[in-house]
Formats: structure tokens, sequence, C-alpha cells
């Protein structure tokens, strides 16, 4: 394929514009949220939601209410294509590979590996058959001062599904 023949050449040729992503948004709100010094709890406080389901928004997990994408779209000075894009349902799944590579992240991948089966289990236990959602779904996360180094406490709380029969 000649350079000539990508996608944005054609639709440049055509005199179109390669429509905004989902992707292209998170981008803007991250840069923009740099630029503009604002905490993702300033930004939660102006959407109305905490500020862990508002970074999850932001980042293009969920879907914001017109009112909600409007209210960060002002902070952020986002145009009204991004500000559309955030009321859309995501497509959900941030990470680029099976396997984390962010050190971070892979912490929390390591955390599943090591302690699922004992979730599971425990969970079972306590509930039965089921599961825990992530649709109906609490996060809330803090900083816990401890004399041998600060602690990230993190706290989930999902409904518990039970498993049907039929």
């Amino acid at each position: 394929m000649k350079k000539s023949d990508a996608p944005e050449a054609l639709l440049a040729a055509a005199g179109m514009v390669k429509p905004m992503t989902r992707s292209d948004v998170t981008e803007m709100v991250v840069m923009a949220r740099l630029k503009k010094e604002l905490t993702w709890a300033r930004l939660a406080k102006a959407v109305g939601q905490s500020k862990e389901w508002t970074t999850a928004a932001l980042l293009g997990q969920m879907q914001m209410t017109k009112e909600q994408a409007l209210a960060a779209g002002r902070l952020l000075g986002l145009p009204a294509d991004a500000v559309l894009l955030l009321q859309q349902a995501p497509y959900k799944g941030s990470l680029p590979t099976a396997v984390p590579t962010d050190p971070l992240i892979y912490r929390f991948y390591e955390l599943v590996s090591v302690y699922g089966t004992t979730f599971k289990e425990l969970i079972h236990e306590e509930f039965g058959d089921g599961i825990m959602s992530a649709i109906d779904f609490k996060m809330d996360l803090k900083r816990e001062p401890d004399p041998k180094g600060d602690r990230v406490k993190i706290v989930m709380s999902g409904k518990y599904l039970q498993y049907k029969t039929y």
C-alpha cells in the first residue's frame, strides 16, 4: 500500500476529515487536565460523581450523561465532538496487552492471579454460587498514613449476583 492510500490521505483527498475517536478524547482529557493543573477530584466535583467513577469515565470506561459531559467539557475546554463522545457507551477494557506491562497495573493482575481463587472461594462460601458485579459497583481509594510507609487503601463494593438455574 502506498502512503497516499492511507485512510487519512484518502479522506483528505475527498475533502473529508477523519472523525474523532474515543481514544482521541481520552488523550485530549489527559493533556487538558495536565495543562490546566486540574485534579481528578476537582473534575469529579464538577461532574457530580466520585473521583473514582469520574476518572474511569474521562479515561473512556464509563458513559456520561449530557450534563456530566458538558460540565467536564467546560472545565477541560473540550470541543463539542469530544463532549458528544463522552456520552456514548464505551468499549470497555483499556489495557493494550493481555498481561499488563505497566508496573502498577501489573500488581493488580498479580493480586488477582495470587488471590483470585481465594476471593472466589470466600465469596461462594459466604454468598453461594455467584459473582460480584462490576456494573453495580463502588470503589473508594484513599491514602492511609503508616509509619513504615504510606499505604494505598482501596475498598471495592459490588452487588452480589446469584447464578440462576433454568
